[in-house]
């Protein structure tokens, strides 16, 4: 599958004590969503509530996806159906990610730097550089509408109201249908989005292929049981949290509830973005 910039690519708010978690067909993204002037499409996310993190009976979950809690989204918004891609991120800067320095040797293996630069697979940058890209986007669609998500929101979007260990179910042998996963610095890389199939919601790459920056800073572990409204993380932190897993084997997990922290000039071969637009 080839996905061009000049192309546009493949396309209730509940009571406070309604914290139940929410059956797989009780809400579906908006089918329409939108394509922006930058060809970015977009998948309308419903508002409501799930269950976020993971319960102390799941034998993979680990400390810092405890105490699951209950989580309520009160407004529906847009998020990419894709992550943003290299292409997308040179149209936007005017040039490309990769002639900025990286935070790990691993750029600079044999055939590395082609593996990675390929036009359609997703871009891969620092939190900071995330948010320059954001700003850029911001000013060029006149308004301030883009931003990453936070790190409730991104959960709740990839299990697209699943309750499961993944958003495809518990069976973890079914993964690479869905996820680029699982390989090395010999021969790996990230892949063109799109690619894989979908979570129920539309959106592609949730699992696997780059690990995805949110707005939360990192802390370990959630902050208690009770439930919440909107949570937008700790207010200060050292690290920005990632999400959904990598291409690469040492991702460890690829489940909808995994987390891990990166500072926020960590520049690797592994971590981009998925960008969020605030509805209407």
């Amino acid at each position: 599958m080839t996905i061009s910039i000049s192309i546009t690519l493949t396309r209730c708010v509940l009571p406070a004590l309604a914290m139940a978690v929410l059956a797989p067909a009780a809400l579906a993204a908006d089918p329409t969503g939108f394509t922006n002037s930058q060809g970015m499409d977009f998948v309308r996310i419903p508002a409501g509530s799930f269950q976020m993190g993971s319960d102390e009976t799941d034998k993979d979950a680990l400390p810092n996806e405890q105490p699951r809690h209950a989580v309520r989204i009160s407004r529906s918004f847009y998020l990419a159906r894709y992550e943003v891609t290299q292409a997308q991120r040179e149209l936007v800067m005017g040039a490309s990610a990769y002639t900025l320095s990286r935070s790990n040797p691993f750029y600079g293996l044999p055939g590395m730097a082609e593996r990675v630069r390929r036009p359609d697979n997703p871009v891969t940058v620092s939190w900071k550089d995330a948010q320059v890209f954001i700003e850029r986007l911001n000013q060029r669609e006149s308004g301030h509408r883009y931003r990453l998500p936070t790190e409730a929101e991104w959960e709740y979007a990839a299990r697209a109201g699943t309750n499961t260990a993944y958003s495809f179910g518990d069976d973890a042998s079914l993964l690479s249908r869905y996820a680029w996963h699982g390989e090395d610095f010999s021969d790996g890389s990230m892949h063109p989005v799109g690619q894989k199939l979908p979570n129920p919601w539309g959106l592609y790459d949730i699992h696997g292929n780059v690990w995805e920056w949110v707005q939360d800073w990192y802390a370990d572990g959630y902050p208690g049981s009770a439930p919440v409204t909107d949570p937008s993380g700790p207010a200060i932190g050292s690290s920005k949290v990632v999400r959904g897993g990598s291409w690469h084997v040492t991702g460890g997990s690829w489940r909808s509830a995994v987390r891990k922290p990166y500072a926020t000039d960590y520049r690797g071969i592994s971590i981009g973005f998925r960008l969020l637009r605030e509805a209407d």
